[in-house]
């Protein structure tokens, strides 16, 4: 698990450094303008970094359904070897799909200046303000969204199913909560991460996908730490320490 999270640690900073930086230049200078190659290049580091979240949930839901269902081999079944080949691969489909996308992407034609309906380059945007037909582009999204989105949500679905009719056969009620909450971190990610990213590119209204946009960018990050830092127990004795210790010198 520990690895996985590594990864996606790293993973949520590259993410937030792909969008947010530009946001704070244009909010600091108010200059709207990015180069064609520069929105290329955001685009393509923004697809690549949200595919890469997609496979490494996917990943972390074997992982957990290893741990519950298969406890006594879980060392065994979840080497480093068998964590890299989950995550190698994760990081490399997603490099191909999002070249494949930025590919298409560049193959669209606009205007002299174009006004992208958004804080930054998005896929969907650029679609809206292209002047060229966007047929088999939209085509190529539908079947990717299937095999990206579909398939990465079918086996972490599959994965809970099997963990949750494991944990009914414990018979202490104790027992069944204490195994099921190792997965609450994990299931809350997946809730906020799928939910967001669904409710963004289903959503026809400029103004929500603006506002989704920046909840999918920022606060998905920033929430996988946090959630993940609240189920450690260290960390909660160390806050509940430091919260004492300043109680106590305010009094």
């Amino acid at each position: 698990m520990y690895f996985f999270l590594c990864n996606l640690s790293i993973l949520d900073i590259l993410y937030v450094s792909t969008t947010l930086p530009k946001l704070i230049y244009i909010s600091y200078t108010g200059d709207h303008v990015i180069s064609y190659t520069g929105c290329l290049a955001q685009l393509y580091l923004y697809m690549m970094f949200a595919d890469t979240e997609d496979f490494l949930l996917t990943a972390m839901a074997i992982d957990r359904y290893t741990a519950i269902c298969f406890p006594f081999h879980y060392t065994q079944i979840m080497s480093k070897q068998f964590c890299v080949l989950l995550a190698f691969p994760a990081w490399f489909m997603s490099s191909v799909n999002a070249s494949s996308l930025t590919y298409l992407a560049h193959k669209l034609i606009f205007s002299d200046l174009v006004e992208v309906k958004n804080f930054f380059c998005d896929l969907k945007a650029l679609i809206i303000a292209s002047i060229s037909d966007t047929t088999s582009l939209r085509t190529f999204i539908l079947v990717d969204a299937v095999l990206i989105g579909a398939v990465p949500i079918g086996l972490i679905f599959t994965s809970y199913v099997c963990i949750i009719y494991t944990v009914l056969k414990i018979k202490s009620s104790h027992g069944r909560w204490k195994t099921f909450s190792s997965c609450s971190s994990h299931i809350t990610i997946v809730v906020v991460y799928f939910g967001s990213a669904m409710s963004l590119y289903m959503t026809k209204s400029l103004q929500q996908d603006l506002v989704l946009s920046m909840m999918f960018v920022t606060l998905v990050p920033m929430l996988n730490p946090l959630v993940y830092s609240l189920r450690n127990k260290d960390i909660i004795r160390a806050a509940k320490r430091q919260l004492h210790i300043k109680t106590i010198s305010l009094l």
